[in-house]
């Protein structure tokens, strides 16, 4: 197993093997010293099995984990730092508490005396002031995640693993956690390792994303990047049916309920009224069906919004015999859009030629 070389820009560094079952774990990992790192795969893929080796709590057969410069575990040389000893902040599916600690006992149990000045600022961050004097018995299960997460937070890691924090959740009590999760990690200045098979999740919170097959690593990189590749359309089932956006907010129109965004060019957008003041980063997901294209805005049409860009490449959809997929680029963006083969001839669409897309305002689904 050749080694990857080290990268000031990554936290961590893994290459792993490790037989499980019917397949062999073979990976190799890096996580960027920021955002959140998605490892997203079918249950049973190796998933979970990836983020214990990291996190110490299983062996591998060969490989090593280096988190910065300290190595965590090396087979070769037989160093294996206990899971205590890591400097890692793990979370797993069930918030694994101490039911005869309160809330507050339960957040400071591990917390080093440099880590009390944060506390308040913390416990504001995840919404938990009013839960400090209760026992987790008495804690919905999003609750008692976010009591866990911020227990993890106060050991001072110097990277978080989150191990499918929202399975097991209710639609309400899932949708109210990811809110708290996409906040926090936009606040806290520790890369974060997140374990997922759920596109919507990762839609929302991911930066980067690492896909798991039978044990392999089968891609990696930004998100966004990986999502307008249209060979990875059926192996990442689901990412492809949505381009993410970044902007900015501008100003809100309370009479109509709309909130005005900046792209990163210039151009703007009206989206339904999201809840934040101007000057606010915010990603927004943008579906391919939902968008059309012109060779100009158009009059008394129902659309409002219209985006002026260049048509970087046309390609038959490899899911549709009918439909082309058109990459758009404006900025430093890109938006994808879906079309018939048909309307690609008609309008004479090709690589290199400006176009406006047309999007919907009811399409665009807010992301903090």
């Amino acid at each position: 197993m050749s080694e990857s070389p080290l990268d000031s820009n990554n936290a961590l560094d893994c290459r792993l093997r490790k037989r499980l079952g019917a397949f062999d774990l073979d990976i190799s990992l890096t996580v960027p010293a920021s955002g959140v790192t998605a490892l997203f795969g079918q249950s049973g893929s190796g998933k979970t099995s990836l983020l214990r080796l990291i996190a110490g709590l299983d062996r591998p057969d060969a490989g090593y984990v280096r988190l910065g410069e300290r190595t965590l575990t090396d087979v070769a040389d037989r160093t294996h730092v206990p899971i205590h000893k890591r400097q890692l902040g793990v979370v797993f599916q069930e918030a694994r508490l101490f039911s005869h600690y309160r809330v507050r006992g339960n957040l400071a149990y591990g917390m080093p005396p440099s880590a009390r000045s944060g506390f308040d600022d913390l416990v504001t961050l995840l919404g938990i002031e009013h839960l400090l004097e209760r026992l987790p018995g008495t804690l919905s299960g999003g609750e008692a995640r976010r009591v866990a997460i911020g227990r993890a937070l106060l050991t001072q890691p110097r990277l978080l693993l989150l191990d499918e924090p929202l399975t097991g959740l209710d639609g309400e009590r899932k949708q109210e956690l990811l809110h708290y999760l996409v906040h926090l990690t936009r606040e806290i200045d520790i890369p974060v390792v997140y374990v997922s098979h759920d596109t919507a999740e990762i839609a929302a919170i991911a930066d980067h994303l690492a896909l798991v097959e039978q044990g392999r690593l089968t891609a990696h990189g930004h998100l966004d990047e990986l999502m307008m590749r249209l060979d990875l359309t059926d192996r990442l089932g689901g990412f492809d049916a949505a381009t993410r956006l970044s902007a900015r907010v501008v100003d809100h129109d309370n009479t109509y309920s709309l909130t005005r965004v900046a792209l990163d060019d210039g151009q703007t957008l009206r989206i339904p009224a999201v809840d934040q003041p101007p000057g606010t980063q915010i990603r927004l997901r943008v579906g391919v069906r939902d968008v059309a294209l012109a060779h100009a805005m158009p009059e008394g049409t129902s659309y409002r919004n219209g985006i002026t860009a260049m048509i970087e490449a046309i390609e038959p959809s490899p899911q549709e015999p009918s439909a082309n997929e058109v990459r758009l680029l404006f900025g430093q963006q890109r938006l994808r859009a879906r079309l018939t083969r048909q309307a690609c001839d008609e309008m004479q669409l090709v690589a290199g030629k400006s176009v406006v897309a047309l999007i919907r305002s009811v399409a665009f689904d807010f992301r903090s």
